[in-house]
């Protein structure tokens, strides 16, 4: 099976759908960096807070063994915070240490989990609050951590403010013992617990600022890949603009060429046919000729005969002008002064532009010289002023001017007619195309034919103040 050839709109169709493709999963691998990157961002802050909060249970160990254990156990000889000396100094102890630190409660759990000190007293005695954090304390010696939150992450970035106490951090250490026989221990193994230490900090600011950053790291990836998005958007339009462009000019060019094969076509069939008529029709027309040059014929037979010669001719014109665009001859290349081409043209129509009365205004001085045939540039400038000459009804004008400008001669004629219809002046320079009755269709078609083998162009347009203008430019020498 032959495969299908890509076109031009199935090309745009996979450039747009590669494009789209492309936008989407950018947008989505950019929100999965973005969801990733702000996590990331949120466990470290978790991270430092929770080495801050070991610093904090470390510091307060230490304070309540140097400052608390040691003296109380030299001057009590044991520990019994039920004794309010005992309580108020601990809770000192405490308060210096944690002053200004955020805080929010702080328990002290003894060998039994129940709350030996508390800096919220109604705690104490209570057995219930201690969890399996506390019993992994006394029972493992390691300390651990635990997040609680009155919502869930997702939820709290859509909250427009965290309220207070909206995310807590929850910190579990082992009290312990920091000698034992009188020498310092640095193992943490070797270091007997006293209790264990739990602390609570409200980090709901902390995880603002977070929440915060997170937006701004979705947003900014989400305006960049928005931005992107936009790119891409002009990339396909423009895409589209050309590909319009691109299939207008295809289309006429594809009308183009179709009309020049059925041109072609037609061309061959009214050459052949023109062949076999021209040859009976140049009989026709010395025949009547010789007869009307008999003096003997009556007046109705001169008639008659003048009328076969007229018709005669005519239509031998037709034929000649269906032959030159069938077959145009290609120019010859030869130095030719336009000015003394377009004296020969005035010259033979003076005649008939004296018994019409129209005037001819010569705007053009001999030396525009050009490279060209002057049997074809001839036959160009003759049609026109014809055609000018035809379209003036009554008494009128034509004016000629020529030029040299920069490296182009240039050739304006313009008559007193109605000038052209504007509605179907783009279709003028088409072949048998003809407004008039009797008209082929073909005198600007070959004046065309004839401007452009040489390399020139043929402009049609109306003056302001009523008449045509056909402007015509060559190549100059």
């Amino acid at each position: 099976m032959t495969p299908r050839p890509l076109t031009d709109k199935t090309q745009i169709g996979f450039a747009k759908f590669l494009s789209w493709t492309s936008l989407v999963l950018i947008l989505v691998s950019s929100l999965i960096l973005s969801v990733v990157i702000s996590n990331s961002v949120r466990g470290s802050l978790l991270r430092k807070q929770q080495e801050f909060a070991t610093l904090l249970a470390e510091n307060l160990n230490h304070q309540i063994y140097r400052r608390f254990t040691l003296p109380t156990i030299i001057g009590y000889g044991r520990i019994a915070l039920r004794n309010e000396q005992q309580y108020e100094r601990l809770d000192q102890v405490v308060e210096s240490t944690i002053h200004g630190l955020h805080v929010k409660t702080l328990r002290i759990y003894d060998y039994t989990k129940v709350i030996a000190y508390a800096t919220d007293r109604q705690d104490l005695g209570d057995s219930s609050l201690a969890g399996m954090a506390v019993t992994r304390a006394l029972s493992e010696n390691k300390h651990s951590f635990e997040i609680e939150s009155a919502m869930s992450p997702w939820v709290a970035m859509f909250q427009y403010e965290l309220p207070p106490g909206s995310f807590i951090l929850r910190t579990t250490y082992p009290l312990r013992v920091e000698q034992r026989l009188g020498r310092d221990v640095f193992d943490e193994a070797d270091q007997p617990v006293m209790g264990v230490l739990e602390i609570t900090q409200d980090i709901t600011a902390d995880y603002s600022s977070v929440i915060s950053l997170q937006w701004l790291i979705v947003l900014t990836t989400m305006a960049s890949s928005f931005l992107l998005f936009l790119l891409l958007v002009t990339f396909i339009r423009r895409s589209e603009k050309a590909l319009a462009v691109r299939m207008a000019e295809k289309e006429r060019l594809e009308r183009d060429l179709h009309q020049s094969e059925k041109l072609a076509s037609m061309g061959r069939v009214v050459s052949s046919i023109a062949h076999e008529i021209r040859n009976p029709l140049g009989i026709i027309s010395s025949s009547a000729e010789l007869l009307l040059k008999r003096p003997n014929t009556d007046a109705l037979t001169q008639k008659i005969l003048t009328a076969i010669y007229d018709e005669a001719k005519r239509l031998s014109k037709t034929v000649h002008d269906f032959l030159d665009y069938a077959r145009p001859k290609p120019p010859s290349k030869e130095r030719v002064d336009a000015a003394m081409v377009l004296d020969q043209a005035l010259g033979f129509l003076e005649n008939e532009l004296s018994q019409r009365q129209v005037q001819v205004e010569r705007l053009y001085e001999p030396g525009l010289v050009m490279s060209g045939d002057k049997d074809l540039l001839y036959r160009a400038f003759y049609n026109v002023i014809a055609n000018g000459l035809q379209a003036i009804s009554g008494e009128g004008g034509i004016s000629i001017a020529g030029l040299r400008q920069d490296d182009e001669i240039i050739v304006t004629f313009k008559d007193s007619g109605s000038g052209f219809d504007l509605a179907n002046i783009d279709k003028m320079l088409d072949p048998f195309f003809t407004t008039k009755d009797d008209g082929t269709g073909l005198g600007l078609a070959i004046v065309n034919s004839i401007v452009t083998s040489h390399g020139g162009t043929l402009m049609l347009s109306n003056a302001e103040e009523g008449g045509a203008i056909v402007r015509m430019g060559f190549p100059a020498a």
